[in-house]
């Protein structure tokens, strides 16, 4: 994950985009990856990924071992092959040692599939329990300020929780939405399906306040603006100033313990 020599440039990791000290996201618009190319989408967290149903904003991969590969051999990303990226690694002794130890029964065990296997558990591990939320539901009343269980429940009765429901927040659906400056065709570009033109999966809430800039195209760098937006494109109603204020302040609410990651010294 933090290893940038499976990249063409070698200076490029998951890393670069998922940082740990911006909410293992990129807190810009856009990915800027290879030789500077700025991509079409915001980078998402990969916090608490492993909880959602489908990987990328267009859902084309359904699982963190599908996502793992794509941004090594994307032209735009780490640009590079995964015959290449899996030579790279076998001239390091340790990562052959490592490969060993991890798949023991497997006599070639430096391979793509194993990469994605590794990539994606230690993904896995990137959660973030115990917001005030989680307290709030395990019985501590105290967890969430007045204003923060105002936003709860507007929350809920605006309907946001049709789609950001579940333990992370995501129902990991596609819904059509045109944010501001995006032509991106989302879904569509996966399925051809018409009905999937402009539809996104829905992100998770976790963590929000600290993994802006928000939407697709990352076009929104404030979380007011962002669920004023949402209000209207998606529930077809303007929030009041004080409303966008305590679903924000709720929002605020469920950013939990940051999982506590050594970024490791590499061969």
């Amino acid at each position: 994950f933090f290893e940038p020599r499976i990249s063409a440039s070698g200076v490029i990791s998951c890393a670069t985009c998922h940082n740990p000290a911006l909410g293992w996201t990129d807190r810009i618009p856009r990915a800027t990856g290879h030789e500077g190319q700025v991509g079409n989408r915001n980078t998402p967290t990969v916090l608490n990924a492993g909880f959602l149903a489908a990987q990328f904003w267009d859902g084309r991969e359904p699982d963190l071992e599908g996502q793992a590969l794509g941004p090594i051999q994307a032209g735009v990303e780490m640009a590079m092959t995964l015959d290449a990226a899996i030579a790279r690694l076998n001239e390091f002794a340790i990562y052959r040692e490592m490969f060993a130890a991890a798949f023991p029964d497997d006599a070639d065990p430096v391979h793509a599939g194993n990469v994605a296997l590794a990539i994606a558990a230690f993904e896995r591990t990137l959660n973030t329990p115990n917001s005030p939320f989680d307290r709030f539901l395990a019985g501590d009343d105290s967890a969430l300020t007045s204003e923060q269980q105002q936003g709860m429940r507007l929350f809920a009765d605006s309907g946001c929780i049709a789609c950001h429901n579940g333990p992370n927040f995501s129902d990991s659906q596609f819904h059509m939405i045109q944010v501001p400056g995006s032509t991106d065709e989302g879904r569509f570009l996966v399925t051809g399906d018409e009905a999937d033109r402009h539809a996104f999966r829905t992100p998770t809430l976790r963590n929000v306040a600290v993994t802006y800039p928000y939407f697709n195209n990352g076009s929104v760098e404030a979380l007011p603006e962002a669920v004023a937006i949402m209000g209207r494109e998606m529930l077809g109603q303007e929030f009041a100033a004080e409303e966008v204020s305590a679903i924000v302040a709720f929002l605020e609410a469920l950013t939990g313990e940051m999982p506590d990651v050594t970024i490791p010294a590499l061969p």
